[in-house]
């Protein structure tokens, strides 16, 4: 489970535990549950009922002989869990993900008194937790610290009543499931421990719970890819220790409050895209001194880029396209963002030429810079970029692709080039001396109206499996070198295309 590490300590019990001389028969039988099951790869075999189940391969015993750690992670078991580990008393971590579990997941797991860690993900569990009066068993001093039930086929709402009993609840993941309803806020109510909620990939609906606002300690908040509407409430703002916030495909609207996003100075991850905020980037954006990652693509956002963006110094991502952000980009200064690993600023409407500054930017892997406004000519500083493998400068207006090639040529990390439907109505280069792309795999200079011959130097490229020259003026028969270029796909190659502002479609 992603950030587990915040749930540490209930493994720390667990590692005290030590292999004991005998195990009592009623646990022996609990353990059995193998029997129940369709298929359990050979596992039975290896748990002899004439040895200590304290010796079977998954099972620990602590030191008194009781099992404390039942984990039976991607063992190819398939069939129903039984109800009967839930009468193993002392079981504190119980561990069956990654097999082939389906039906109804048992509510004794989940009112169990003695279990801290609990992992049923990545299974084919089924139908609805149980309703909320199967909780009322659960006490008050429920251990339950980590829940994660993600990746199955549950349906249903999550029941409330079993996070208010549940006082230490620290991490609950149940993303990838059919979860519908209102999005449950009640997990904070008796657990100020309370850090990690994963609700990706449900079919929740309806606002974000202010509930969840009142959570103290939390610190990643993901829930995107549901059916949400309305914007971010104010009161998610007073969870002041978020680090992690993602509600990706939401359905949400409204402004990013420059005022309210203050609060979270300890955000390192923001991930808003695909949903239909407007507006712009407040300026209050440099105030969040530990982002790693902006993400606000595929919204409704414009204005320019904000100078106060220059001061998050450790961002490593900005993924801003799709949008409509506009202004001369090269009054940006990047110089800043010595970390910045990749950029993303396809489909915007900025102008001007490629900022200097962005060299700067040492680190770099990604530069999409597609579907623009932008012209001149590419600086030979591009080569400073010694970690940069893929580039997209396509549908813009730059020119002297000659001078393009001659400059990434020498990029030994290169690996996807996309400069098409720019260099209008020039000559694809034949020069010789383009001998470089060692490591390319992918080449798009389509859509330029080039005219010549498919030149020799790309036989070179014996890396490339994609190559687009369509929607050129080239002439001369098909070269007998093709052949040799054995890496290239002979298939229909599919590309992502989206629509300009002037109805052309427009490649990544």
């Amino acid at each position: 489970m992603a950030f587990i590490g915040l749930a540490l300590g209930p493994l720390v019990l667990l590692s005290m535990a030590s292999p004991a001389s005998s195990c009592n028969k009623q646990e022996k039988a609990s353990l059995r549950f193998l029997a129940g099951i369709s298929q359990d790869n050979g596992l039975t075999t290896l748990w002899q009922n004439d040895t200590d189940c304290c010796e079977w391969e998954g099972i620990t015993c602590s030191r008194d002989g009781v099992v404390v750690e039942v984990s039976l992670a991607s063992r190819g078991l398939e069939g129903c869990i039984s109800r009967s580990l839930g009468d193993l008393r002392n079981l504190q971590s119980l561990n069956l993900s990654h097999n082939s579990f389906a039906g109804r997941f048992p509510s004794e797991l989940l009112a169990s008194s003695s279990i801290v860690v609990l992992d049923v993900s990545f299974n084919h569990l089924s139908g609805a937790l149980q309703p909320q009066e199967s909780y009322s068993s659960v006490p008050h001093y429920s251990r339950l610290q980590v829940l994660n039930i993600s990746s199955n086929l549950f349906t249903g709402e999550l029941p409330s009543a079993a996070w208010e009993k549940t006082s230490n609840l620290v991490v609950l993941n149940a993303s990838n499931n059919n979860f519908q309803g209102l999005m449950p806020s009640s997990f904070c109510i008796n657990s100020s421990s309370f850090a990690v909620l994963d609700l990706t990939h449900n079919k929740f609906s309806g606002s974000i719970p202010v509930g969840l606002g009142k959570c103290s300690a939390l610190r990643v908040l993901m829930a995107g890819h549901n059916s949400l509407s309305g914007p971010l409430t104010d009161e998610l703002f007073n969870a002041s220790s978020l680090e992690y916030l993602s509600f990706p495909s939401s359905g949400l609207h409204g402004v990013l409050d420059g005022a309210r996003i203050m609060n979270l100075r300890n955000l390192s991850h923001l991930d808003l895209g695909g949903n239909m905020l407007i507006g712009e980037i407040p300026d209050s954006i440099s105030q969040l001194k530990r982002l790693k990652e902006l993400r606000l693509y595929h919204n409704h956002m414009s204005g320019e880029l904000p100078s106060a963006l220059s001061n998050c110094t450790d961002l490593e991502t900005i993924d801003l396209k799709f949008n409509m952000f506009s202004g001369e980009l090269s009054m940006f200064n990047f110089s800043n963002l010595i970390n910045l690993k990749k950029l993303d600023l396809m489909g915007n409407n900025f102008t001007g030429t490629i900022p200097e500054s962005i060299y700067s930017c040492r680190n770099l892997t990604a530069l999409r810079l597609s579907g623009n406004n932008l012209h001149g000519q590419l600086s030979v500083r591009i080569g400073e970029l010694k970690f940069l493998a893929f580039i997209s400068l396509s549908f813009n207006k730059f020119t002297n692709i000659t001078n393009s090639l001659q400059i990434l040529k020498n990029s030994s990390t290169l690996t996807t080039l996309i400069i098409g439907n720019n260099f209008k109505g020039e000559a694809m280069p034949e020069d010789e001396t383009i001998d470089g792309f060692q490591n390319l795999q992918v080449l798009f200079i389509s859509g330029c109206s080039l005219s010549g011959k498919i030149p020799l130097w790309i036989s070179k490229l014996k890396k490339l499996k994609v190559l687009q020259l369509q929607e050129n003026q080239l002439n001369g028969p098909l070269p007998a070198w093709i052949k040799s270029l054995e890496s290239l796909c002979h298939c229909p190659i599919w590309t992502y295309q989206t629509t300009d502002s002037q109805g052309g479609s427009q490649q990544p």
